[in-house]
């Protein structure tokens, strides 16, 4: 990454036009790769315009304070902070999630355990449904909105990651529908009394192997919870604790469902071959091809 030209430390004026044109080099010079776009969207964050007034309106000129608050999100994302803990919010299934540095950023792949997750589970089944290492509670939300008779439990070790969850539920709809338990994976299930009841367990735990941390985007390595991705050498070692977990809770036929990185599906076949009273069920590829959740059955002892 070259040199970045630093931002002017005077207000000065500078028109809607400007200040985009200014965000787009500052960025580009930033190595970041949708330089335009993203310089769009932080001045339309600034002044609440739509992205129809955002080029109709270009020869606006900014107030002191617009222009300030501008430069100093320009200033965050050329630093390499993600864009969505700038604007405060990333999109999943189709809602608003509110996100900062508590909790990881939901992916788009990740959506895809929501899909197979409601692919078990029918809109009027009142089915038990826990999502463990829940972060921001993207995956629990959006599977109380589609699921509206399904009792949803939701786990994570981060206390500051539940309350962002909480909020989200609340904001979305869905506050008095989901649980949340903070503990390490399964174990704040212990009191509810649900041995062999559950129908789904899903979960998109850490999984990324220690040795590759250093080679994560900066954005990644710098800004998001290291522990909310790495899981150990292998990073599958929470995939094989969960399953061992599950077992005491799922119930015949139920399903855990886990995303996973690239390339580890032969270890997860072989960590489920090993776990008495499993099968792998289906291993689902995402959009780029990649290895991405793989679906195992409960089927007894």
């Amino acid at each position: 990454m070259g040199a970045v030209t630093p931002l002017p430390q005077s207000v000065g004026q500078a028109t809607l036009g400007e200040v985009i044109v200014e965000a787009r080099r500052l960025l580009e010079q930033a190595d970041i790769e949708t330089a335009e776009q993203e310089a769009l969207w932080i001045v339309e964050h600034v002044l609440h315009l739509s992205p129809h007034h955002v080029v109709t309106d270009r020869d606006r000129l900014l107030s002191s304070s617009e222009l300030l608050t501008a430069r100093g999100l320009i200033k965050r994302r050329v630093g390499r902070e993600p864009l969505q803990y700038i604007l405060g919010t990333q999109e999943f299934c189709g809602l608003e999630f509110t996100v900062n540095p508590a909790v990881l950023i939901p992916r788009p792949e990740t959506q895809l355990l929501v899909e197979y997750v409601t692919q078990r589970i029918r809109a009027d089944q009142p089915a038990t449904i826990v999502d463990v290492c829940t972060g921001s509670g993207c995956i629990a939300v959006s599977i109380a909105r589609m699921r509206p008779h399904a009792r949803v439990i939701a786990t994570d070790l981060s206390g500051p990651a539940l309350n962002v969850a909480r909020q989200n539920a609340i904001r979305l709809g869905v506050g008095e529908r989901i649980s949340w338990l903070e503990g390490d994976l399964l174990g704040p299930l212990a009191e509810q009394k649900l041995e062999g009841q559950v129908d789904v367990i899903v979960s998109n735990p850490p999984y990324i192997p220690e040795l590759d941390w250093a080679t994560l985007q900066p954005e990644v390595k710098l800004f998001e919870p290291r522990s909310a991705l790495v899981a150990g050498p292998q990073g599958t070692e929470l995939h094989e604790r969960l399953l061992w977990e599950a077992s005491r809770y799922l119930s015949l036929g139920g399903a855990v469902i886990m995303e996973i990185g690239a390339g580890q599906a032969r270890a997860m076949r072989r960590i489920v071959e090993q776990t008495p009273g499993y099968r792998f069920h289906r291993l689902v590829l995402d959009e780029a091809g990649l290895e991405r959740v793989v679906i195992v059955e409960r089927v007894g002892a």
